[in-house]
């Protein structure tokens, strides 16, 4: 079962950031399925990794938008982007260390789960309406 459903207050008009939401909340998602059925190992850490890695591929592809359409917001957007990459890695280490356990599961609903989906409601959509007025 999905934590974080997708719906329609997700959507911010730009395809590309859409359709890359969509697939990180897809990965979340399917973080929190490994952490509830307690998969260990490789598979664990193969889920992990792709959370991280589709983060970082997702932040730069919204930066260079940022940066084509001018974004006035541009250095404090890249600032959160920043610290989000940072709170998944070090997630991603205390997961290795201590292994899934409620309170890290909480954390981590909080850290990587809600603060994304409420700059995706706010800052993204603010970001994709600028895209639309400069196109």
């Amino acid at each position: 079962m999905s934590i974080f459903q997708w719906n329609d207050s997700l959507l911010t008009g730009n395809a590309l950031i859409d359709s890359e939401h969509k697939e990180l909340i897809r990965a979340i998602n399917d973080f929190f399925d490994a952490c509830a059925q307690k998969i260990d190992g490789d598979e664990f850490q193969k889920t992990l990794s792709f959370v991280n890695s589709y983060t970082i591929k997702h932040f730069s592809d919204e930066e260079q938008l940022q940066v084509k359409y001018k974004y006035p917001n541009y250095e404090n957007h890249r600032k959160f982007h920043e610290a989000y990459k940072t709170t998944v890695r070090n997630l991603m280490h205390e997961f290795i260390m201590k292994g899934v356990n409620d309170d890290l599961v909480a954390k981590a609903k909080h850290d990587i789960g809600d603060i994304l989906i409420a700059h995706i409601k706010t800052e993204d959509c603010r970001l994709a309406t600028h895209i639309k007025l400069m196109e």
